[in-house]
């Protein structure tokens, strides 16, 4: 499965990426800020220091994160529409594209410094994610358990067959009769009813009413 299955679809990806990366440099800023706050602030000051930074300069690395992350899948997307297919080489080129265009004001130099930057980064993420999903997929694929063909079904070769258990209700009616003595009862009452049943040897005489 490709690291690409799991993102939205084009159109929906730049708003989505955008989204994302301004919350990760929201909360991340926020947190790097706060800490250099208190570190630069003087004592007695640190905690109203490193408020004042957060608000300061959250924001701005906030907004630096979803530029970069819009840039991004903007030209991630276009390379996706011309290539007609999805695959590490669109990231790849999005990374180099998106850093050398945001550097672009500090020079020629500084932007192709920056886009073979970004684009060697994101060869990285996209290589460390492709081996780490062919890893996945291979301790998924397990090889099967090879069955004896004399051992019956859903049973591991090598283990003794599982022993019947003796019917509860059968052998706890046949403990309670050998204890009590209810079979034997049972078949003098089969006895006395088939005494009942069969005929006579000799006949019942009759009285004629006069």
């Amino acid at each position: 499965m490709s690291p690409n299955s799991f993102r939205e679809p084009c159109p929906d990806r730049i708003l989505d990426d955008i989204g994302g990366a301004f919350a990760m440099g929201a909360v991340g800023g926020s947190a790097y800020h706060f800490f250099m706050g208190l570190r630069n602030s003087p004592r007695g000051e640190r905690f109203a220091g490193g408020y004042q930074s957060v608000r300061m300069k959250a924001p701005l690395t906030a907004g630096a994160f979803a530029a970069w992350g819009g840039m991004f899948s903007v030209v991630d997307c276009t390379m996706v529409y011309v290539r007609q297919k999805e695959d590490p080489w669109n990231s790849i080129i999005a990374g180099a594209a998106t850093n050398g265009i945001l550097s672009m004001r500090r020079g020629f130099a500084s932007a192709s410094r920056s886009a073979l930057f970004g684009g060697a980064l994101l060869a990285l993420i996209e290589g460390a994610v492709i081996m780490l999903d062919k890893g996945l997929t291979d301790s998924h694929n397990l090889p099967a358990t090879i069955e004896d063909s004399n051992s019956p079904a859903g049973q591991f070769p090598g283990m003794d067959p599982p022993t019947p258990e003796p019917s509860s209700s059968s052998g706890g009616s046949s403990w309670f009769a050998d204890l009590f003595g209810g079979g034997k009862k049972q078949e003098t009452k089969t006895e006395i009813l088939e005494s009942f049943d069969t005929p006579s040897p000799t006949p019942m005489p009759t009285f004629p009413y006069k």
